[in-house]
């Protein structure tokens, strides 16, 4: 029988090296404009750097601009479908019936959420969309008829790093800028950073790494297993002490993924219990000295 208590802990995920063994686009979208990765994605770096501009933004525009050379729909029902041929790194489909299945027998409640660089539609297309609170990633702006022809949302590597805080305050709107700058008791913010876990594997993910960390929370560097160029990146992440654990990205029961994750949970309610603890003790102390006291 689970044990009731109000423990919510957010699990967030980098999708692209951490989720899935690549970059999104490559899994069918990029062969269905009649490229290769390399080609593409050397198109978006000379773009990129030819104008000055961020790569996030090139590459959503060269999307566009290679779907409508294919003449392939710009709808989002299409970017939903190429996130059906996205393949995922090993037991990432059975993860979250595990993890919640543990978290529930200890009485916390988990929260899973998606912050990445890549497309939310593509994202929305993949067996796994259904599993995360929500998914912030990059997005398009669509016309009356339901055709992408602006970015709507450009997520980069530093930009990340606002929907911590907006989780950390109970804010799911990318709309509101307002909410997440308010000003918020740490008492009173819905998540925590201490009860936070941040999956990442690159570059891109180490502000969210390192700020989660650093505020009281857990980072974990996944890294494709075999490659040791990876293995050798996520290692230095935790040379450098941006990260608190190194894991290769299999999510199977038992690997080393799900047993750090279950000894941060253990962690996390013990915790919890222990300041439950002092809380009740304290407030022993009050009534013995001040018997008349009305505590509220």
């Amino acid at each position: 029988m689970s044990k009731k208590s109000n423990i919510i802990v957010a699990l967030i995920y980098d999708f692209d090296g951490t989720l899935s063994p690549g970059n999104m686009q490559e899994f069918g979208f990029i062969e269905a404009v009649k490229k290769n990765p390399k080609e593409f994605w050397t198109e978006n770096s000379k773009l990129s750097n030819d104008n000055d501009a961020d790569q996030i933004l090139t590459y959503m525009y060269l999307m566009m601009q290679k779907a409508i050379s294919e003449k392939i729909s710009l709808k989002r029902e299409q970017f939903q479908e190429f996130g059906k041929d996205v393949k995922l790194f090993k037991g990432v489909e059975e993860w979250f019936v595990l993890i919640n299945e543990y978290a529930k027998n200890n009485g916390i409640t988990i929260e899973h959420y998606i912050n990445s660089s890549g497309l939310a539609e593509i994202i929305e297309g993949t067996p796994i969309a259904r599993e995360f609170k929500k998914i912030f990633a990059c997005s398009y702006l669509y016309d009356v008829d339901g055709k992408a022809y602006w970015p709507g949302v450009a997520v980069n590597y530093t930009t990340k790093t606002q929907f911590l805080f907006k989780i950390n305050k109970g804010i799911e709107s990318v709309a509101d800028s307002i909410g997440v700058n308010r000003y918020t008791k740490k008492e009173d913010r819905r998540i925590p950073f201490s009860r936070m876990v941040y999956f990442g594997d690159g570059e891109t993910d180490v502000p969210c790494m390192k700020l989660v960390k650093e505020m009281g929370g857990h980072s974990i560097a996944v890294y494709q297993p075999g490659n040791s160029n990876k293995k050798q990146r996520s290692e230095n992440l935790i040379a450098e002490n941006r990260v608190n654990f190194v894991c290769p990205a299999d999510y199977s029961r038992n690997k080393e993924i799900y047993k750090v994750v279950t000894t941060i949970l253990d962690k996390i309610k013990a915790d919890f219990d222990f300041q439950c603890l002092l809380n009740q003790h304290k407030m022993k102390t009050v009534l013995i000295r001040h018997p008349f006291t009305d505590i509220k």
